[in-house]
């Protein structure tokens, strides 16, 4: 009896690593594939290179 004990727990912990390994794998997969997210960092690198000319022209017109 002891034994079936054993082998029932270490299935349930099994089962219960192997469900949660899967809902965190596929959360994580939807975080980075998500076409949402790649559409506001394109945005963000656009806005980062407006930013930067903005701020070499603004050095240009004060070393003048």
């Amino acid at each position: 009896m002891l034994s079936s004990t054993n082998s029932t727990t270490i299935i349930r912990n099994y089962l219960i690593l192997a469900t949660t390994v899967m809902v965190i794998s596929s959360g994580l997969v939807d975080t980075f594939n998500n076409p949402t997210r790649a559409g506001q960092q394109d945005r963000l690198d656009n806005y980062g290179r407006y930013v930067s000319a903005g701020l070499v022209a603004h050095a240009q017109t004060l070393g003048r």
